[in-house]
């Protein structure tokens, strides 16, 4: 058997080094366009940021270590231009001398990622993006001498380069026609994104758009010119898909290859995975684009154990991902509130801001979660971690209940490691389980933080149940303070209608919503508390 894999890297090195480890008599090519066939490009802002300090620790493999390991047929610098399905073959280009050959093959998989966006622009040329290890080089390069420097985007990709361009101590401006960074998230989730980004100096035109990029500087829609040694695209990337587009292959309406859940093509004997491909999402089961080195190292495993003939099914895709960005950590699994309000699929939001771990233990810090569930059937539909230490844990957890099948309300059953310097004995996980019951049950109501203008201008009461001091320091417009500790003995203050209660995150509320709703008043709490309107009002104003 001739396996050809046309692209190495996360899906295509994975699927050469499983085949050879089940197949050992296999005869396995790996034709690659660039200079590297293994690099950790998850890595590349971090190099150019000095966290990762030497160069050649990007490089995981080399043909020649391949070759003596696996024994495997690594080109390099070998563009596939042409690929002929019924006679199996394609026709290769040596980048180096010009030649132009056909290789045969019996089974081929397809792994050619996907390429930055770079929209056609003025003066774009000047611009540099990061998809490989020449594409650091050039940012590297460049950034000699450099003290400003524009990246486009504010997606991860975006995000992190610009941290480490700040690591560097370059002038920094961050340029997104959104309104918010990472747009995969919920407003009131990324805005403390924003908040740290500035706070460490990262200067963000949010609502913007570049118009042209010029010898030292590039111009924003509203003719505003901002100084730019240093120009990076990061606004997303593109399945790089012609070669079985022009073969004839199946393309999605996503751009990428339509392939089923083996990972086949259209084309008889013809696979695709990584990037390229169109995956199954797990909320909806419809086709989506998921960019992940994860999801391509999953595929590039399992095609292979397709072609030897195992059991392989590709599970749907979460697009569960992560960053870190200063001193704070973001993750998302799933979909978001909006994506759910777009498709107009019902859903249940809870937020939670919970302690890392015991708030007794020193260096306490507290994160946000927002967890998504269908109302109907308790099933997770996705979640979202911001925070410190701790961030990465309670979204693997959630990621992992979410694929696993868990009900929402569940999660209060899982019995998770516990010290005071990892966790609580109540886990913020266990406590999204408590609140998903609360509410499946209709033991507590809670109310959004972008419905209470409408509760309050109908006639609802807001109530912050705080003390004083923190009522003194900042609260909702036109809410009386009535500390909880006090309630109960001058809830007859509360003038007759419905009661919109709130605390800092939601924890008092719920006691005092209870309370109210015992004593005969039409109560509701405020999810996720002052904290979660206080960030969401701020990065929409």
């Amino acid at each position: 058997m001739k396996v050809v894999i046309v692209g190495g890297v996360a899906g295509g090195m994975s699927a050469a080094t499983r085949l050879r480890r089940l197949r050992e008599s296999a005869e396995i090519v790996v034709l690659e366009r660039g200079d590297h066939v293994s690099f950790a490009n998850c890595g590349l802002p971090y190099y150019l940021g000095g966290v990762i300090q030497k160069r050649e620790a990007l490089l995981l493999q080399t043909p020649e270590s391949l070759a003596e390991r696996f024994r495997l047929d690594v080109r390099v610098r070998h563009e596939v231009v042409a690929l002929d399905p019924v006679g199996r073959s394609v026709t290769v280009r040596d980048l180096d001398s010009g030649r132009e050959y056909v290789e045969s093959f019996d089974e081929l998989v397809l792994s050619t990622g996907a390429a930055a966006i770079v929209p056609p622009l003025p003066g774009v040329e000047r611009a540099l993006v990061l998809r490989d290890v020449a594409d650091v080089d050039r940012v590297a390069e460049a950034l000699g001498g450099a003290r400003s420097a524009v990246v486009v985007g504010a997606g991860f990709i975006g995000v992190e380069m610009a941290e480490n361009l700040v690591r560097r101590q370059v002038s920094t401006t961050v340029v997104e026609r959104g309104t918010q960074v990472l747009a995969p998230m919920d407003v009131e989730m990324a805005a403390p994104v924003a908040a740290e980004m500035r706070e460490h100096g990262v200067r963000l035109e949010l609502g913007a758009e570049l118009t042209r990029v010029d010898a030292d500087s590039v111009t924003l829609s509203d003719r505003r010119v901002i100084p730019a040694d240093l120009v990076v695209m990061a606004i997303g990337v593109r399945p790089e898909s012609a070669l079985a587009r022009e073969a004839g292959l199946e393309i999605g309406s996503g751009g990428g290859i339509v392939v089923d859940e083996r990972l086949r093509t259209s084309a008889p004997h013809i696979y695709a995975v990584g990037d390229v491909v169109e995956k199954r999402d797990a909320v909806s089961g419809q086709s989506m684009l998921v960019p992940l080195a994860n999801a391509a190292n999953r595929q590039g495993r399992l095609v292979a154990d397709v072609i030897a003939g195992l059991p392989a099914i590709d599970p749907p895709a979460q697009a569960t991902a992560i960053l870190g960005v200063f001193d704070l950590t973001a993750a998302t699994t799933g979909w978001s509130e909006k994506r759910l309000r777009a498709a107009g699929r019902p859903f249940r939001v809870l937020h939670s801001h919970p302690f890392a771990h015991a708030g007794y233990y020193p260096d306490a810090r507290a994160m946000s979660v927002k967890l998504l569930v269908d109302p109907a059937t308790d099933e997770i539909l996705g979640a979202q971690a911001v925070g410190g230490d701790g961030v990465d844990k309670r979204i693997d957890v959630l990621a992992t209940a979410m694929a696993g099948g868990i009900p929402a309300s569940r999660l209060m059953d899982l019995e998770l490691a516990y010290a005071p310097q990892f966790g609580s004995a109540k886990d913020p996980v266990n406590m999204l389980g408590y609140m998903a019951d609360n509410l499946r049950t209709g033991a507590i109501r809670t109310v959004q933080w972008h419905e209470i203008d409408d509760m309050i201008a109908t006639g609802a009461h807001a109530v912050d149940v705080r003390s004083p001091e923190e009522f003194a320091a900042g609260s909702i417009p036109g809410a009386r303070n009535l500390p909880l500790d006090e309630l109960r003995d001058r809830a007859g203050e509360i003038p007759a209608g419905p009661v919109l209660v709130f605390c800092q995150v939601g924890q008092r509320g719920n006691t005092a919503t209870r309370l109210l709703t015992q004593l005969g008043r039409d109560a509701i709490n405020l999810d996720g508390g002052y904290r979660t309107w206080r960030d969401a009002t701020a990065a929409v104003r």
